[in-house]
């Protein structure tokens, strides 16, 4: 057992979350009843629901009805950014979460939630450099790791560039919107120059946890990326939603 100072169902938590690290406890694996716990751990079971509430809490555990407490399977996404990886998956029309969700063995999907003309948000417009409430193409989607949802992902667009282009339309685009801003017959013509993308942990939103199916506990990072092309201008505002407990990050920074 853990460390005997801390109270009996902090120690059944730290010994069960240390079993789960090790892999000593699967993902999906279900683990032994409330009353298997209290004999294994002679305590009561008051003190294990306790101690199973707080792996709950942490996005360790699930409960399903009827059936059981289980470990919470975490299939986590490696989201690499470099410059050469983007031109590489450009040039095949494969979406880059697409492209890392199948180099890692897993089936990727995304549907397209709405389409629509919206008054751009403030920090939407600044990015855009222009004034707040000008009107915008919002495209809203949803990304799916084996029918599980992993992220949500807004992007935003200058209505007055992008009107009557494929953009206004509720499918997907061949390629991604980013071929559509390359291409020498689109609405842009330019060649994308460079991606800043601002950072922030939050907790999520009540429709976040009900979409994303985010246990109690779990934060959330919100990715706002700005592209931008060879004239200096902003052409793209994307607003991803992503679950702490199902990506991880990378970036590659070429430092000349």
């Amino acid at each position: 057992m853990p460390d005997r100072d801390l109270p009996p169902y902090r120690q059944i938590a730290d010994d069960l979350r240390a079993a789960i690290a090790k892999g000593k406890l699967a993902p999906g694996e279900k683990l032994k009843s409330e009353n298997e716990l209290k004999d294994q751990y002679g305590t009561t079971r008051v003190t294990v629901r306790k101690a199973l509430s707080l792996l709950k809490a942490d996005g360790l555990l699930i409960s399903e009805q009827g059936r059981g407490v289980f470990v919470r399977p975490q299939p986590r996404v490696l989201m690499q950014t470099t410059g050469a990886n983007f031109r590489e998956r450009r040039s095949t029309g494969v979406s880059n979460f697409t492209a890392e969700a199948a180099a890692q063995g897993l089936r990727a999907e995304q549907r397209i939630l709405s389409v629509e003309r919206v008054p751009a948000p403030a920090e939407i417009a600044e990015r855009l450099g222009t004034p707040a409430s000008t009107p915008v193409i919002v495209r809203r989607r949803v990304f799916l790791i084996d029918d599980e949802p992993m992220q949500l992902a807004d992007g935003y667009y200058p209505a007055e560039l992008f009107a009557g282009s494929p953009v206004e339309e509720p499918r997907r685009i061949a390629g991604g919107v980013s071929a559509l801003i390359e291409d020498r017959a689109g609405p842009v013509k330019q060649r994308i120059m460079r991606f800043v993308e601002d950072l922030d942990i939050r907790m999520p939103t009540p429709s976040e946890v009900d979409t994303l199916h985010i246990p109690p506990g779990v934060p959330l990072a919100r990715v706002l990326r700005s592209t931008w092309v060879q004239d200096g201008r902003v052409v793209e505002v994307l607003d991803s939603r992503v679950p702490c407990d199902r990506h991880r990050f990378q970036y590659v920074i070429d430092v000349p």
